[in-house]
């Protein structure tokens, strides 16, 4: 099978890191392209150059080059729960052998596991608006006042913190489902956003942060964002350069 992942910046795009962390971590080859983010005006290079394989122009896209249609287009699959369920079928027939499934196998898990995909995926605005992911970044100052001065984002935050905290309770960690799934992946952005801003956490999360942060997946994606070097204003509400 021939899989082409199209992505973001590193250093910007949460929801490219998503299915990018989870085929590494799976150990699934695929090629990366990154469209780099230029404007999402409707004539700009990165809505023409995703909206050849998504109609709604955004990233991350799934190529699989394996399955390819009548005019000879590869199958795209963006969003990325479908993505997600997309790629989770795929273990473990592209994965090392004795990779864990990224979905619990318990049916229960397995229900709740997508529940809080689908959760960060349709919530969490506030969080997502007032703290971007920038994973370059140390705005610990901006951390501060935000927490300060939006009670929805305090809001979002007392949620995620519940929810993390029940989770490792539940299942003894040293991820949200024991092993490695789709809800670490799918929550990797939102350590991110958190480190970048310094929010205070308990200790239970802040060792659940670190520990998602030591995934080898994470490691390399975060290597590829210290790498880029590159500044958008329009990514950058809180500096003026880099």
């Amino acid at each position: 099978m021939s899989l082409t992942l199209l992505v973001g910046n590193k250093n910007y795009s949460s929801w490219s890191m998503r299915p990018w962390v989870l085929m590494t971590q799976a150990g699934i080859a695929f090629t990366e392209r990154m469209v780099r983010f230029d404007s999402f005006a409707p004539g700009s290079h990165f809505k023409q150059a995703v909206g050849l394989h998504n109609p709604v122009g955004k990233v991350p896209v799934l190529l699989d080059n394996t399955h390819l249609s009548p005019s000879g287009q590869p199958l795209a699959v963006w969003d990325t729960l479908a993505i997600a369920e997309y790629v989770a079928e795929l273990v473990p027939a592209l994965s090392p052998a004795g990779t864990p499934p990224l979905w619990p196998t318990d049916p229960a898990a397995r229900a709740r596991a997508r529940s809080v995909c689908a959760e960060m995926h349709s919530g969490f605005g506030a969080l997502r608006s007032h703290f971007p992911m920038n994973i370059e970044a140390s705005l610990p100052h901006i951390g501060a006042l935000v927490l300060r001065d939006q009670p929805a984002v305090r809001a979002d935050l007392d949620r995620l913190l519940a929810m993390w905290t029940q989770l490792l309770d539940e299942h003894g960690g040293p991820l949200l489902f024991g092993h490695f799934t789709v809800a670490d992946a799918y929550f990797a952005p939102v350590v991110m956003r958190l480190n970048t801003y310094a929010v205070p956490v308990p200790d239970t999360v802040a060792r659940y942060m670190q520990n998602v942060c030591e995934l080898p997946g994470v490691q390399a994606w975060v290597a590829g964002a210290l790498a880029e070097h590159d500044f958008l204003d329009f990514e950058e509400p809180y500096r003026l350069g880099r």
